[in-house]
């Protein structure tokens, strides 16, 4: 059963009840509860994590046979057009034939990151430096209305990882908190090392191996999101933004990258109250420190 508590906090609990009115000594029943709170978290983030497996196994077939059908297109296509040239015609259809296999090869690209399989060049890099490169190029990207705001923790661990597709996450979570903010607010991007002594559930959802990490938390202050769609959200081609607003890959390749690298993304979000993914990557080193997801 599920409870209240008086901070408005839900529990869930299981309970059992023994009759023993007919036991002169007693002449009672006695009730008994246990708090499985945790317990259920873990189960249901299993069962989502064997999920977005199974489903990163089908990616994987559908990009890697889908790849070898643009390999032919574009071969021939490219022979065609070449051939076309040579006598002076027009081949400008050819090349929007090669154009969209292009942009066929780069979705086939996210699929095989959230599949875990894309190849990856990871070597030490420190998560404040690659933020200070990007900040130039975040500012544009949340626009006037945003306010960016970058919170660096001092000797922050290196991790092992590749750092362009460290860049490229860190801009998709930061255009995601953009578009969460239609009217504007401020989306904070923190570092910070951690250490995780038990394998348990952090605030939110996702789990965490113990260890050591970098960490790089993205806050937003946007419209948040309910237990159904953050249930979904690392699965391709899910958005809540419309079709006309990209493929749905982004958090997808996100999550296969951080999970490639050995690390965990988090997520902890509530309606009306913005959200915040925290990117845990294992640290070469590193001291304990407490991270704070959600503002406020």
């Amino acid at each position: 059963m599920r409870v209240l508590t008086k901070d408005r906090d839900v529990r869930v609990l299981s309970v059992a009840a023994e009759n023993l009115l007919a036991e002169p000594s007693f002449g009672g029943i006695v009730v008994s509860g246990r708090d499985i709170t945790a317990q259920v978290e873990l189960e249901e983030q299993l069962r989502r994590a064997q999920r977005l497996e199974a489903v990163g196994r089908l990616a994987s077939g559908v990009a890697h046979d889908f790849n070898n059908l643009l390999v032919v297109i574009q071969g021939y296509a490219e022979l065609f057009r070449d051939r076309l040239r040579k006598t002076g015609e027009d081949a400008e259809e050819l090349d929007q034939v090669i154009d969209a296999s292009e942009r066929a090869a780069v979705l086939v690209r996210q699929m095989l990151a959230f599949s875990r399989e894309q190849v990856l060049d990871p070597r030490q890099v420190n998560l404040n430096a690659v933020l200070r490169g990007l900040e130039g190029m975040l500012r544009p990207l949340v626009g006037d209305a945003v306010d960016l705001r970058l919170e660096l923790e001092p000797g922050l661990s290196d991790v092992f990882a590749d750092s362009g597709q460290i860049e490229q996450a860190i801009m998709n979570l930061a255009a995601n908190g953009r578009d969460a903010m239609p009217d504007g607010g401020t989306l904070t991007i923190a570092t910070a090392n951690v250490a995780v002594e038990h394998e348990a559930p952090l605030r939110g959802e996702g789990l965490v191996e113990p260890g050591r990490y970098a960490t790089l938390t993205v806050v937003d202050e946007g419209v948040g999101m309910d237990d159904e769609t953050q249930a979904r959200i690392f699965e391709p081609f899910f958005s809540t933004k419309g079709p006309e607003h990209g493929t749905g890959l982004g958090l997808a390749t996100v999550y296969g990258f951080v999970t490639q690298s050995g690390g965990s993304v988090v997520v902890e979000s509530e309606p009306g109250r913005g959200s915040a993914f925290t990117v845990y990557l294992p640290a070469a080193t590193g001291v304990a420190a407490v991270p704070q997801l959600l503002p406020g």
